[in-house]
């Protein structure tokens, strides 16, 4: 049995951010220049309800780092899409899910529900719950399962909590939560694929004085360090724009791809694969460093070990999916959650 893991090209993508198109504060040319600091590989921009960094010809390698520009359609305060693989901005009908999936797939493109689980901010009025209403809904190819600005705003109650998180915002990088966790499971156990993606929803929020940015604590550079969803191509980069925009957004519609907690440390290497033998499929782990490895099928937690490798022997089908925790920053701490392996 062959239980070397295939050889893939790990790019690591920042995906959820907005920049002066919308509502974020900052250029596309300082977005990339913060993604080039961070150590990012790819950029997926997804500006609120418009393409105009593609129409302005931002879309392609700058200095390393490969910007591809999505939508984020946002119809109202709810059910917002994160939609990549389409031309133009995407219209919304009556602003359902059905309906913002129907008008992507007919775009050509595909997408992720933004900040499904969403529950708004308990200090911050303006951050009110953005949910996506219709989990179920056909159409989706996938969920944001980690929404890192909107997972750590439902945690924060105080001023200090503000500043705590200022100061220090990768201590509110913990797990993600439950609920997110149990919706996709159960999904993903009944048959249907949904890929997980982590996302930032960056905006570079500041203050303005006079018409020019004082004080922007969260700058891209540092929120672009903190959670990031890894592609795995079967092929490195080409250089060129449009093969390497196909051969990111096949990985992620078809869930070749993880979410790594990179500020915590790097996930890069990590790998989760399948491989056969005489008694039947065999899971396999490999991991960067040592770290807590649990194993789940279908949602339930089926196995815990501790190191940089970890093989399985599958007694019965299901959806298997690996989260790796690591002590951080006095914590156990969710470092990687992979995508789903579907077996029997």
């Amino acid at each position: 049995m062959d239980s070397s893991p295939p050889h893939l090209h790990d790019l690591a993508c920042v995906v959820h951010l907005h920049s002066t198109f919308s509502d974020g504060t900052g250029t596309v040319p300082e977005i990339l220049r913060a993604a080039k600091r961070a150590g990012a590989d790819v950029v997926l921009l997804t500006d609120h309800n418009t393409l105009e960094a593609k129409a302005r010809g931002y879309e392609g390698w700058h200095d390393g780092v490969l910007l591809l520009v999505g939508e984020e359609v946002t119809p109202r305060r709810e059910n917002h899409y994160l939609a990549f693989g389409i031309d133009e901005p995407v219209g919304w009908g009556d602003g359902s899910p059905a309906e913002i999936c129907r008008s992507v797939t007919a775009a050509g493109g595909f997408g992720f529900a933004a900040h499904p689980w969403s529950k708004g901010s308990p200090l911050f009025e303006r951050a009110s719950p953005m949910p996506w209403r219709d989990i179920d809904c056909d159409g989706l190819t996938g969920v944001e399962l980690w929404s890192f600005v909107n997972d750590a705003g439902q945690t924060i109650a105080s001023i200090g909590d503000v500043i705590r998180f200022i100061a220090s915002p990768e201590r509110l990088l913990t797990d993600p939560p439950e609920e997110n966790l149990r919706d996709w499971d159960r999904l993903n156990a009944s048959g249907r694929r949904i890929v997980a993606i982590g996302g930032i929803d960056a905006h570079q929020v500041g203050k303005r004085v006079f018409g020019r940015w004082v004080l922007r604590p969260m700058g891209y550079h540092r929120s672009f360090r903190l959670l990031r969803t890894h592609v795995l191509l079967e092929a490195p980069p080409t250089g060129e724009v449009d093969s390497d925009r196909e051969a990111v957004y096949s990985a992620l519609r078809d869930g070749r791809s993880y979410i790594g907690a990179d500020a915590l440390a790097p996930a890069r290497g990590f790998a989760f694969w399948p491989s056969d033998g005489g008694g039947g499929a065999t899971l396999n782990v490999r991991l960067a460093q040592p770290a807590e490895i649990c194993l789940f099928a279908n949602g339930e937690l089926v196995r815990t070990d501790t190191g940089d490798r970890l093989e399985h022997r599958v007694d019965a089908p299901g959806s298997y999916r690996v989260e790796a925790h690591l002590h951080a920053l006095g914590r156990l701490r969710t470092w990687i959650v992979s995508n789903p392996i579907q077996v029997g």
